[in-house]
């Protein structure tokens, strides 16, 4: 056996290391979530006291400093005292607004902690989600496959569009050149765009996929009566009524990022070139654009949920998304700023782990003179896997939390309209209703 089939095989075992990693970190996170995210909290508090506290010693070290010299001034110490005098002012400034940070921080912290326990029983729901949806794990390879295969296909279609046209002779090269002509020089521009909106509409499929076996698992109240193939019902649901909806959530997408491409090749070209107030304009303008992509990617994602559970056009899952999402402001917060910290921490631990077992079979490979760079090239590697398989989960989250807040927005437990949410939801829910009662008994 040939050094590169073993290499090949090498990094066939890798991936599939890796994506059984990152399969295992999604069903166990629902255990180590709530050890998690307290401890998150409590860092990020302890941090913040800690950091004011030692902002307040300092100055009130500069500031006695500065009082002991200030009685034994000589012409060769005013520098130093004016230097002093300058430090506790910058420090006194520092140290207020620390100050004031920590007590927003405390605050938000005080009004937000029981929006935590319903992350952490999201979290909880979430693994149980992917125990009855194992299918739930291919779909970073199926999107991959298909964004390969897509991606395959346009670059052949680019060079077919290369050798397209009128030939004309060069005369300063001698060589033979296609120019384009008539309509035919449009469709450079029209291929391009394809590839950004069919780029978008695989990624938008996916999590049109996602949503709907997920709204399946929530709105089913007895799990064992599942269908036997949630993920290719959804798939079937998907071609059959909501391509239009996916078409058009990946099309407005893809209005903003092109502008967004264009003006980032546009900075690219005028580097250098370009004074200060048409660079900061440019930087400007990309980054609202890449903050409304943003935006826009999550309304469509839970659009797309919306969409699974009430079977309506994207306009109208989209404002109904919106509007639940305006009504829950505060947990979506509390959702996206623990969650993404969570799922970060997990991505860091794969990363970790993969880096750490790298080191371990480096040294027994005496091929490799230069560890660094194979090692770098293997930790974004797997960073990129586990991104893709916790991005999966990320939308599971997200579209568990679009589910809770309809099931309690129609729902009150009374007959006829019972809950569908899980008992950790469930008690969740319990926790901040009988808390809001015994406030307004009080």
């Amino acid at each position: 056996m040939t050094k590169t089939t073993k290499g090949s095989q090498r990094d066939r075992t890798h991936l599939l290391c890796l994506s059984v990693l990152s399969m295992i970190l999604m069903v166990i996170i629902r255990y180590i979530s709530a050890v998690l995210v307290w401890i998150l909290t409590s860092l990020v508090v302890l941090g913040s006291l800690a950091g004011t506290s030692v902002l307040w010693w300092l100055y009130i070290d500069h500031r006695l400093y500065g009082n002991d010299t200030s009685t034994k001034v000589t012409k060769e110490g005013k520098e130093e005292v004016e230097v002093s005098r300058d430090s506790s002012q910058a420090l006194l400034v520092y140290a207020v607004a620390a100050t004031v940070f920590t007590i927003i921080l405390l605050l938000l912290m005080l009004f937000m902690r029981k929006r935590v326990a319903l992350t952490i029983a999201l979290f909880h729901v979430a693994g149980k989600v992917f125990i009855h949806l194992p299918l739930l794990t291919l779909q970073p390879f199926v999107t991959f496959l298909a964004l390969l295969l897509f991606w395959i296909y346009w670059i052949l279609v680019l060079l077919f569009l290369g050798t397209t046209g009128n030939p004309v002779q060069n005369e300063e090269t001698g060589l033979t050149e296609f120019r384009l002509t008539g309509p035919l020089q449009y469709l450079t521009w029209y291929h391009a765009v394809g590839l950004v909106w069919i780029s978008e509409f695989i990624l938008a499929c996916q999590q049109m996929t996602v949503a709907g076996a997920v709204v399946t698992y929530y709105f089913t109240r007895d799990k064992n009566r599942l269908p036997v193939t949630p993920i290719l019902s959804s798939v079937l649901r998907l071609v059959r009524y909501h391509l239009g909806t996916v078409a058009k959530g990946s099309f407005i997408i893809t209005l903003v990022k092109i502008p967004r491409l264009v003006l980032m090749y546009i900075h690219n070209q005028l580097k250098g070139k370009e004074n200060a107030c048409a660079r900061c304009l440019l930087k400007t303008c990309i980054c609202c654009l890449w903050c409304l992509e943003k935006c826009l990617n999550y309304l469509n994602q839970n659009a797309y949920a919306a969409t699974a559970i009430n079977s309506t056009s994207f306009c109208t899952s989209a404002r109904d998304a919106f509007v639940i999402l305006v009504e829950n402001a505060l947990r979506v917060a509390t959702i996206n700023a623990v969650g993404d910290f969570v799922l970060f921490l997990g991505k860091i631990l794969i990363v970790t782990t993969t880096a750490f077992a790298g080191v371990l079979l480096l040294n027994y490979q005496r091929d490799y003179a230069e560890w660094l760079l194979p090692l770098i090239i293997v930790c974004l590697f797997s960073f990129l896997v586990a991104h893709c398989f916790l991005s999966i989960f990320e939308i599971v989250v997200d579209v568990l939390f679009l589910c809770f807040a309809i099931d309690t927005k129609y729902n009150d437990g009374t007959p006829g309209k019972e809950f569908f949410m899980d008992k950790a939801l469930m008690v969740s829910r319990q926790q901040h209703t009988s808390k809001r009662s015994s406030r307004s008994i009080f």
